[in-house]
């Protein structure tokens, strides 16, 4: 989420991303879980794909968690994509710089050197980097700094998703059963979920993917059809043939055509 405050004090296949108010959307991730938990498949949406909000009507994306929280992100996802979201997590950014903290830091392979536009003005070197709290979120916020803005957006936020799993699943850690219930006591703190996703299920979910490989895990962009403008907004049309295919192989569990390492 958009939001400095913590989202939790304003209100499988898995939503990951921020409550009504002034909320939108920075981040929004689709992922699937296979049964074997041995890999991931993440789909990235980008944040001004033009989308049909249900009992609500045309509007981007990011403003679903705007217009009726993170239940309305859900169902525009569901809606989108034509497939059922088992559950949904939503992190703040206080909650993001959290658990990077709470890491010890992360190790992050940028692609190309360049430096952020908020806040502390973090400059980035081609290579790993190791990041704070702080840097970790400018890394993830940035698109002005790239010739292909949100594109490279999204791309660099699966970056860091692969580098926290990394860093989760290192040398056994979730086998640690301490580890396991630092985390569920970080997803009561910090997490915003949906009703049927207790801290202790997050955890759990946490520890099965266990012995993850990070470098099996497989990332895309849902497809666009190009930008436009709608009532004077900068939106992206979605290329519905291709949402519709991946919409299909998130169902079959044939995903991975799609999304590759």
């Amino acid at each position: 989420s958009d939001s400095r405050a913590n989202a939790r004090d304003q209100e499988a296949h898995t939503t990951a991303t921020g409550e009504a108010q002034d909320q939108r959307a920075d981040v929004l991730m689709v992922v699937h879980v296979p049964a074997d938990r041995r890999t991931l498949y993440v789909v990235s949406i980008m944040r001004d794909t033009w989308v049909e909000i249900p009992d609500y009507g045309g509007s981007k994306i990011n403003s679903a968690l705007q217009i009726g929280g993170i239940h309305m992100v859900t169902r525009t996802v569901q809606s989108l994509l034509g497939i059922r979201v088992d559950h949904t997590l939503m992190l703040d950014f206080n909650g993001f710089k959290g658990l990077t903290d709470g890491l010890g830091g992360i190790d992050v392979n940028v692609p190309f050197p360049f430096q952020s536009t908020h806040d502390t003005g973090h400059v980035f070197s081609a290579g790993v980097n190791h990041l704070d709290g702080q840097a970790a979120l400018e890394f993830s916020r940035e698109r002005y700094a790239f010739a292909d803005g949100d594109y490279q957006r999204v791309q660099n936020q699966r970056i860091m998703l692969r580098a926290i799993l990394a860093k989760l699943t290192a040398g056994g850690a979730l086998n640690d059963v301490n580890a396991v219930r630092s985390l569920a006591g970080f997803a009561a703190c910090c997490l915003t979920v949906d009703r049927g996703f207790d801290p202790v299920q997050v955890a759990m979910l946490a520890y099965s993917l266990r012995n993850l490989d990070v470098n099996a895990i497989g990332t895309m962009t849902l497809p666009t059809a190009g930008p436009g403008f709608v009532a004077g907004q900068s939106v992206l049309f979605p290329d519905y043939g291709g949402v519709n295919a991946v919409g299909a192989a998130l169902r079959d569990g044939t995903i991975g055509q799609y999304a590759v390492p």
